[in-house]
């Protein structure tokens, strides 16, 4: 098995590394690695209505979509992932969430945390989560990967993830919060994520046979970036792969109260209606008719709008309002 200490941080890059491994390299891996300030959705989910999106433009959060199911997670420096790949031929023997969250409890309890596997994909410490997992399978392949909350940023993870389920209907796969710890409140020694990283490492190293260390070539880096470029870092992967949903939104202006409803599918809005108390001088029907074929996305929707003399529709109603009600 290959042993990866994976060295960027980049949201956009590491996801693309999982897929890589997964994808284009024949040996069995183990991967540890970070990302900065991001969230991570999975595959089935409505990307837009796992966000605060508010939060996540303000602190620069980059949203990224993985190859596998289950909830959207923060990452941060202060949490450590982890990735298996691993081959067989055994269709059974393929998805097996305490196969792989195995070698990271026995690290912990040699620390003196009594860490436990939980439920369907969790891993605590007294009753709190701190490692949530999710498997993806192809063919006769298998990738596991997990979170290790560390030294985490708490107030992040909440506010980055806080949600408005009344603005989405939809048949995604949702988050279900839970209580969260970070593993180092718990340590008797305090140690940086860094160190806990090395021996999580050192015990793999020891933990499974035939296992070696591997650093990617020049060759590898090219064909992630490659990925990244063409997948993980486009809007259409993100955001536009979300399955339908209806997307309503009131909001109070100075010209009076704004409503917006709309279906969007595979990100692209196909109907809209506006409604509200407001004013106008000019048939809205008009902005509903040229929104309609766009992305559910900001900057595409600025782009709509600034084709319009906007208080020709709506007195005292500017984009920056309409914006706001459509996301």
């Amino acid at each position: 098995m290959l042993c990866i200490k994976h060295r960027s941080t980049d949201p956009f890059f590491n996801i693309a590394t999982d897929e890589y491994i997964f994808k284009h390299l024949q040996e069995d891996c183990f991967m540890l690695w970070q990302n900065d300030n991001a969230i991570i959705v999975g595959k089935h989910q409505n990307a837009l209505a796992e966000i605060n999106l508010d939060y996540v433009k303000a602190h620069d959060i980059k949203v990224v979509r993985r190859l596998s199911g289950g909830g959207a997670v923060y990452h941060d420096l202060g949490n450590l992932n982890f990735t298996f790949t691993r081959s067989s031929e055994n269709e059974n023997d393929l998805v097996d969430f305490k196969r792989y969250t195995k070698p990271i409890i026995a690290v912990l309890q040699e620390m003196g945390v009594n860490a436990e596997f939980s439920g369907r994909n969790d891993i605590m410490i007294e009753g709190k989560k701190f490692s949530g997992n999710a498997e993806h399978v192809f063919k006769n392949k298998v990738m596991h990967h997990g979170t290790l909350l560390f030294s985490s940023n708490m107030p992040n993870i909440s506010g980055a993830l806080k949600l408005n389920p009344l603005k989405y209907k939809d048949r995604a796969v949702k988050s279900i919060p839970k209580r969260v710890t970070n593993i180092q409140d718990h340590l008797k020694e305090k140690i940086s994520v860094e160190e806990f990283s090395e021996r999580i490492m050192d015990f793999i190293l020891r933990y499974y046979e035939d296992c070696k260390l591997y650093e990617f070539t020049e060759e590898d880096l090219d064909k992630i970036e490659e990925i990244k470029k063409e997948k993980y870092q486009t809007w259409e992967w993100n955001f536009g792969y979300s399955p339908n949903y209806n997307f309503k939104q009131g909001v109070k202006t100075a010209g009076g109260l704004l409503e917006m409803n709309m279906n969007v599918s595979k990100g692209i809005i196909q109907d809209i209606k506006i409604l509200g108390d407001f004013f106008h001088i000019r048939d809205i029907e008009e902005i509903e008719n040229a929104l309609k074929g766009s992305p559910h996305e900001e900057g595409k929707i600025r782009s709509v709008l600034q084709k319009f003399q906007l208080e020709n529709y709506f007195k005292d109603i500017k984009q920056e309002d309409l914006i706001a009600a459509m996301f």
